[in-house]
C-alpha cells in the first residue's frame, strides 16, 4: 500500500473510530501531514483533554501518550509504536527519585513534561522547556529538585541563581550530542543567520545561540523575527513545520545528529494497524494517574 492509500485508510479509519490524531513536530513528514494537530507534548495533551473525541492517537513517545491518558482518563489512548520510549524520561526511577527527596527534604521536586507518569507522580509539580524559569521562580521553596534534564536544569539556575538546584544527571540523547564547535562552524556559514536552541543542549551551545527556547517558542521566533534565515538546534523533524508555515525563510538544521529515532518509529502503517485493532493502548492506573495528574493540574494552574 503506497502513502496515498494508507492516507486515505488513516482518514477512514479516523471517521470509524472517531479518533482525533495528535503528531508531536519531531514526528516524520508524512506523520504531521496527516495529523489534525502538530505541537509540543504539553499542547497536545492538553487538546486530547479538551477534545469530544473518543480515542486520541498518539504520535509520539511513550512519556507523552502517558500525559494525554492523564488528562483525558475517560478517553482511549493509542500509541501506534509501543517501543517509543525516550532515554531521557528513562534515567528517572520513582524510587530513586524517593531517596533524592529523602536526601533534600526542604526541596520541592519539579518534573520536567519528559518524565514518566510515576515519576510525575513523585513530583510537586511538572513543568515544560517553555514555562520551566516561570515554575520554578514561582515556588516558595529554596531548594529545587529538578529532573531529569540536567542541561534545562542548568539553563533554569542561571536564570534563578538565588535557589539551590539539586541537578538530576540526566540529558536528552539528541540534543546532548551537539557540540559548541558545529555552532560556530555553521555560523561562519550562515553569518546572517539567527540561531536559535532548545535548551536541552548544552550550556556551551546555549552561549552561542542568539535565542533560547521550547520547539513552540523556537517556531514563535520564526515568526516574530525579521531575519530570513536560521539555524535551528532542536530536533530535525520541526524543520518541515517551519518550511511549511514559512515557506519564504531558509533553515538549516544545526546538526545531522539532532534525529530522535524514536520520534520517528511510527509511520503512517502503524497509525493504520493501531486504528484497526485499537491498540496498544495507553492508560495509567491509580494511584499514579490521579497523583501525577494533580502535578501537572498544578503547573497549569501557574
Amino acid at each position: 500500500m503506497n502513502n496515498l492509500n494508507l492516507q486515505s485508510e488513516v482518514r477512514k479509519l479516523k471517521k470509524q473510530r472517531d479518533a482525533l490524531i495528535l503528531a508531536h513536530n519531531y514526528q516524520n513528514d508524512e506523520v504531521q501531514d496527516i495529523a489534525d494537530h502538530v505541537g509540543d507534548s504539553f499542547a497536545l495533551s492538553r487538546l486530547a483533554a479538551e477534545t469530544s473525541h473518543n480515542v486520541i492517537v498518539f504520535c509520539g513517545v511513550h512519556f507523552m501518550a502517558e500525559s494525554a491518558a492523564v488528562l483525558s482518563p475517560d478517553k482511549t489512548v493509542l500509541l501506534p509504536a509501543p517501543d517509543a520510549g525516550c532515554p531521557l524520561a528513562e534515567t528517572a526511577k520513582p524510587e530513586t527519585v524517593k531517596i533524592w527527596k529523602k536526601k533534600h527534604p526542604h526541596a520541592a521536586t519539579v518534573a520536567y513534561i519528559n518524565s514518566s507518569a510515576a515519576v510525575k507522580a513523585e513530583s510537586d509539580i511538572c513543568c515544560t522547556s517553555a514555562n520551566a524559569v516561570k515554575i520554578v521562580r514561582s515556588l516558595e521553596n529554596e531548594e529545587v529538585i529538578f529532573l531529569p534534564d540536567q542541561n534545562l536544569g542548568t539553563y533554569v539556575a542561571a536564570q534563578i541563581p538565588e535557589k539551590t538546584i539539586h541537578l538530576w544527571p540526566g540529558s536528552c540523547l539528541t540534543h546532548h550530542k551537539v557540540k559548541a564547535g558545529e555552532v560556530t562552524e555553521l555560523k561562519n556559514l550562515h553569518p546572517e543567520a539567527e540561531t536559535l536552541v532548545h535548551p536541552e543542549c548544552r550550556p556551551e551551545v546555549l552561549a552561542l545561540a542568539d535565542f533560547t527556547g521550547s520547539t513552540a517558542q523556537i517556531m514563535e521566533r520564526v515568526g516574530k523575527s525579521k531575519a530570513s534565515s536560521f539555524i535551528i538546534g532542536t530536533e530535525m523533524g520541526v524543520i518541515h513545520g517551519l518550511k511549511k508555515k514559512y515557506p519564504d525563510k531558509q533553515f538549516f538544521l544545526l546538526s545531522k545528529k539532532l534525529v530522535c529515532v524514536d520520534m520517528k518509529k511510527i509511520t503512517l502503517r502503524k497509525i493504520v494497524s493501531s486504528l484497526r485493532e485499537m491498540k496498544p493502548v495507553i492508560s495509567v492506573p491509580e494511584p499514579v494517574c490521579s497523583r501525577a495528574g494533580l502535578a501537572l493540574e498544578r503547573m497549569m494552574n501557574r
